[in-house]
C-alpha cells in the first residue's frame, strides 16, 4: 500500500447498517495492511480547533524559564511541560527536536482510579489554556471511542468490547512543538521513526509533508491529511491484543527541507490508553494454525511502564 486509506466517522454513526458496515470494513482492511487512516467526520468542531492550537502556540511562545517551571520532577513526564530533547524514540540515543506538553485523564466519578493518575498541571499564565486542552482531550476521547468500537465488531468482539477498558483510562493528549532548526541537526529528527505504545492514536496537525509511514516493503510513504481529517495508527498495545493482525506501522517526523528550517511545526498527538490492569493477553480469535500466539501475557500498565523507561522518560 502506497497511501494512507481516508475513511468517514459519520458512516458508522449514520443508523444506516450498510454504512456502518462499509466503515468496519474499510478501517479494519487499512489497519491490517498499513496500520494508518486519514479520518474524516471526527468530532471536534472547528472553533475548538482553532482555540487549540491558538491556545499551543502561546504556550510555547512562553520564556523557556517559565515553561520549565511546569516540568514536574518525578512523574516520567505525564503531566505538564517536557522540555527540548528530552525524550528519544526506543534504541536512539539522540534526542528528538521537540518540546511538548502533556494533557491527562479528567477522573470525575471514581476517586480510587484518580488517585492512580497525576494531577493535570495549570498554567497561569494562559487563562483558557487547560479549559481548551480538556475539551479537546474529551472531543477526542469520544472520537476514539467510536473507532474502537467498530475495530471491536471488526474482531468479532462485541461492539462496546473496549468500552470499560478506556473509561478513565490512562490516555494522554500531547501537543508537540517542533522549533525552527538553527544548526546542522547530529543525527537528529524532529521524531525519530518508532512505534507507539498504546491502543490507537489520533493526530491532529498533519498536514503539509513531514509525517511519514513505513509500509510493508520497508518503503516510506507521506502521510498527509486534509485540514478536516484525523490521522489514526494503531499503537503496540492494540498489535499484541490482536497477535498483530492490526499493525502497528513504524512512523517518523523528518526534518523539513533547509529553506524552511525557520518554521515551526506543531502536531497534537491524543494516546488513547485503557486502564492499567487492562489485559494484553493475545485474543483467541487471533490465533489460529498459521497465526500462533506472538506475545506473553501482560497487563497495559506493565507494559506502559516498560516502555517509558525505554524511551528515557522513566528511571
Amino acid at each position: 500500500m502506497n497511501s494512507i486509506p481516508s475513511v468517514n466517522l459519520k458512516d458508522f454513526t449514520s443508523g444506516n447498517l450498510d454504512r456502518k458496515q462499509k466503515f468496519v470494513d474499510e478501517i479494519g482492511k487499512a489497519y491490517e495492511e498499513i496500520g494508518f487512516v486519514a479520518l474524516k467526520g471526527h468530532l471536534l468542531g472547528d472553533t475548538l480547533v482553532d482555540d487549540l492550537y491558538k491556545e499551543i502556540k502561546n504556550f510555547f511562545s512562553l520564556t523557556t524559564d517559565i515553561k520549565r517551571g511546569y516540568e514536574i520532577p518525578g512523574i516520567g513526564g505525564q503531566r505538564g511541560y517536557v522540555s527540548f530533547g528530552k525524550e528519544s524514540a526506543k534504541g536512539k540515543k539522540e534526542g528528538d527536536l521537540k518540546e511538548f506538553w502533556h494533557f491527562g485523564q479528567y477522573v470525575e466519578d471514581d476517586a480510587e482510579r484518580a488517585k492512580e493518575y497525576p494531577d493535570n498541571v495549570s498554567v497561569n499564565e494562559l487563562p483558557a489554556f487547560n479549559e481548551v486542552g480538556k475539551k479537546a482531550y474529551q472531543s477526542l476521547e469520544e472520537t476514539a471511542k467510536y473507532v474502537l468500537r467498530a475495530l471491536a465488531l471488526y474482531l468479532d468482539l462485541e461492539e462496546t468490547y473496549f468500552d470499560n477498558y478506556i473509561h478513565n483510562g490512562n490516555s494522554i493528549l500531547r501537543p508537540i512543538h517542533y522549533p525552527p532548526i538553527t544548526h546542522e541537526p547530529d543525527n537528529a529528527v524532529r521524531a525519530a521513526a518508532h512505534g507507539d505504545i498504546n491502543l490507537i492514536t489520533l493526530l491532529m496537525g498533519a498536514q503539509g509533508r513531514g509525517l511519514q509511514v513505513q509500509n510493508h516493503k520497508g518503503e516510506w510513504i507521506d502521510a498527509i491529511a486534509e485540514p478536516d481529517e484525523l490521522m489514526i495508527n494503531v499503537g503496540d498495545m492494540l498489535s499484541r491484543h490482536t497477535n498483530n493482525k492490526l499493525k502497528s506501522t513504524i512512523h517518523r517526523v523528518i526534518n523539513p527541507p533547509r529553506e524552511l528550517w525557520g518554521t515551526s511545526r506543531y502536531s497534537i498527538p491524543f494516546f488513547m490508553h485503557p486502564i492499567s490492569e487492562m489485559k494484553l493477553d493475545v485474543l483467541d480469535g487471533c490465533i489460529d494454525g498459521n497465526n500462533p500466539k506472538q506475545f506473553e501475557d501482560i497487563t497495559a500498565g506493565a507494559f506502559l511502564d516498560e516502555r517509558l523507561r525505554e524511551l528515557g522518560l522513566k528511571k
